[in-house]
C-alpha cells in the first residue's frame, strides 16, 4: 500500500482523559494534554499521512502489533513501548496482524 492509499479504516478512537493545560502551566493557554485509546482492526489503516508539528506525543501499544510508515520505513510495534511522536513525525499506521491493535496514545493538542 502506498501512502496515498493509506485512507482510515478499521480504526476506532476512545478518548480517555484530557487535562487543561493552560490551567495548569504558564504559557499553555490553548492547549490540552489529551490521552487515548486507539484501536486498529486487521487490516485497518489509521491514515492519511499525517504530522505531529504544534502536537508531540508518545504512544504505547498495549495489544498486537502496529506498522507505523515513515521516511520510507516501516516499523513494527508490538506489545510495550511504542514510538515518539514529534515535529519531525510524518508517517500514517497499519494493522498487518490478524488480532485487533490496541495502543494508548497521549498527546498535547490545540483545545477545542
Amino acid at each position: 500500500m502506498s501512502a496515498e492509499q493509506a485512507e482510515p479504516k478499521g480504526v476506532s478512537v476512545e478518548l480517555l482523559a484530557s487535562v487543561d493545560l493552560g490551567a495548569e502551566i504558564a504559557g499553555m493557554d490553548g492547549r490540552r494534554l489529551r490521552m487515548r485509546m486507539v484501536t486498529i482492526e486487521p487490516g485497518g489503516v489509521f491514515g492519511p499521512v499525517h504530522d505531529h508539528v504544534g502536537r508531540p506525543g508518545t504512544v504505547y501499544v498495549l495489544e498486537g502489533t502496529i506498522t507505523d510508515h515513515r521516511d520510507g520505513k516501516t516499523t513494527e510495534y508490538g506489545p510495550g513501548p511504542g514510538w515518539p511522536e514529534d515535529r519531525n513525525t510524518v508517517h500514517w499506521l497499519e494493522n498487518r496482524g490478524t488480532v485487533p491493535a490496541v495502543e494508548i496514545s497521549v498527546d498535547v493538542v490545540e483545545s477545542d
